[in-house]
């Protein structure tokens, strides 16, 4: 029986009678876990009336809501379920998560030495013990703590990933690149690890790994349009045209149309002496205004010079 066929069975029995808190149970767990997380919190918070002493109950409750991104509710119902049962790893963990989304770090912190004192092989734990210290700036105890998630479990490419941020953060550039090729070696399509290796070539002024790296970014995300604004640019000062024309046709073909990107492709075609589109970009940036970054005045005075020349 499919998971669909099994809430249809519980839904009718829970209409055939409306007490069977048995079949209610059941049918609020699946359909959180198939993602009706409104249809689940109907039927929790009915049980939560009927059972005010059932800390699996609440700890439900907190996973709707922490799923409908409600973190005040799912903090006040996880907070229930460790009253009820004060050893829930799992009441305490999660709570530990919604502490980081409310941005309660200090709170956030006891909840997951909670857990690392319960089993101090928490690779999971440690990650996010790692993560909210990275959010409070404090990259000392992050790097400690993504190095031990790491040290439990060495595939972890997040891990990696946080601490060659920190590193590139610091100026350390040779131990990020360490990590973000880390970060390649375990998850050869990660985009955003290729992106910050070209960041880093480019701050070291080595123009040749930079391009080189923006391009595999675009290959692993083609719609990355930051990527193709600084490959476009960068190919604009090598004077390499024809490819800085191909690169934003690309991103014009790949990414969400903005008035910003249409401003970009004019000033590319511009430089390549290619008045017609650039001519028509610049159009397509008016009409894009609400996204233009640039005043709109400035756009229609580039047009009407075009124009000009055409």
């Amino acid at each position: 029986m499919s998971k669909l066929d099994k809430i249809e069975e519980l839904q009718r029995l829970v209409k055939e009678d409306a007490s069977n808190n048995e079949a209610r149970r059941k049918l609020a767990v699946l359909l959180m876990d198939c993602g009706f997380n409104e249809e689940a919190l109907q039927h929790l918070l009915h049980l939560s009336k009927i059972f005010s002493f059932d800390d699996d109950i609440f700890y439900n409750l907190g996973i709707v809501y922490e799923k409908m991104k409600n973190y005040p509710k799912a903090k006040e119902a996880y907070l229930k379920a460790i009253e009820l049962e004060s050893g829930s790893l799992d009441a305490i963990y999660n709570l530990g998560l919604v502490y980081t989304e409310l941005k309660e770090y200090d709170k956030a912190i006891q909840c997951f030495n909670q857990i690392i004192d319960e089993d101090p092989e928490d690779s999971n734990t440690y990650f996010n013990l790692g993560l909210v210290y990275f959010k409070k700036k404090d990259y000392l105890n992050a790097i400690e703590n993504f190095q031990k998630t790491i040290d439990i479990n060495d595939e972890d490419l997040y891990a990696y990933f946080y601490i060659g941020n920190i590193y590139k953060e610091l100026g350390d550039l040779d131990s990020a690149k360490e990590n973000f090729e880390r970060v390649i070696e375990l998850s050869p399509k990660y985009s955003w690890a290729y992106y910050n290796l070209a960041v880093i070539y480019y701050e070291q002024k080595d123009i040749l790994n930079t391009v080189e790296y923006l391009k595999k970014t675009i290959e692993m995300n083609p719609a990355d349009s930051e990527a193709y604004r600084i490959l476009s640019k960068l190919l604009l000062k090598q004077e390499e045209y024809t490819e800085a024309c191909d690169a934003i046709q690309n991103a014009l073909s790949n990414c969400p149309e903005t008035g910003d990107l249409y401003y970009l492709a004019a000033q590319v075609f511009k430089k390549a002496h290619d008045t017609k589109n650039c001519e028509k970009y610049l159009s397509e940036a008016i009409r894009n205004y609400q996204t233009l970054s640039v005043p709109v005045q400035v756009a229609k005075n580039e047009l009407t010079k075009i124009r000009e020349k055409l």
